[in-house]
């Protein structure tokens, strides 16, 4: 048995506990072997009942993203993460924020610190993409228009009055991309108005984008 080589076969996705019961099926005791896996660093523990391959497994591990969706769901990577993937901000982001229907969440794990923000249904369910960011890893991530309403919705504090605030909220407090800002389809923000939480503040960010 070897069961390394094995869960190379696995190496791009997050692991339950029950598939790496399979592939430890034929050990006496499945579960003291995995808890030996990850004490020899060629398992990583992201929760409870969730693990992934190590680089001393495979160079092809999943993608942040890619483990941000299986650590905490429903959820999709939004916020910084989602500005910064689509180029609309000009920092490297550490954290990878998502949002989710449940309860807010933090997780600090070896593999890095995932934070997931509650929204509300029906808001929440709009304008989530589906991307393939290797062959094996398909993510669900914010479009960057959905990714600029998160950002503002859940951003304590903040509530625009004037196209003066959003503006100043847009470039200076964010930093975002003017051309880029310039290049959102706001027919489709319009479009989730009746549903959006600070709908005055989304407002006040379209009017401001089309005077650009």
């Amino acid at each position: 048995m070897n069961p390394v080589k094995d869960l190379a076969t696995y190496s791009e996705i997050p692991l339950p506990t029950q598939v790496l019961m399979d592939v430890l099926k034929d050990y006496r005791r499945p579960y003291d072997k995995l808890m030996e896996l990850v004490q020899q660093g060629f398992l990583v523990q992201l929760r409870r009942g969730l693990y992934h391959t190590s680089g001393l497994v495979s160079p092809q591990i999943p993608e942040p993203f890619c483990i941000a969706n299986h650590l905490y769901g429903p959820s999709y990577v939004s916020q910084d993460a989602a500005l910064a993937y689509w180029g609309l901000i000009p920092e490297r982001v550490y954290t990878v924020s998502s949002v989710t229907t449940n309860p807010s969440k933090e997780f600090r794990i070896p593999t890095g610190i995932f934070t997931f923000t509650h929204l509300p249904s029906p808001y929440y369910s709009f304008g989530i993409q589906s991307l393939a960011v290797t062959p094996r890893q398909t993510i669900l991530i914010a479009s960057p228009e959905k990714a600029l309403c998160d950002k503002l919705v859940t951003t304590s504090g903040v509530n625009l009055r004037s196209r003066k605030q959003a503006l100043a909220f847009l470039l200076e407090d964010l930093r975002l991309d003017s051309e880029k800002l310039q290049g959102l389809n706001l027919e489709t923000i319009k479009s989730w108005l009746p549903s959006c939480p600070k709908r005055n503040s989304i407002q006040e960010v379209i009017n401001t984008i089309e005077a650009l």
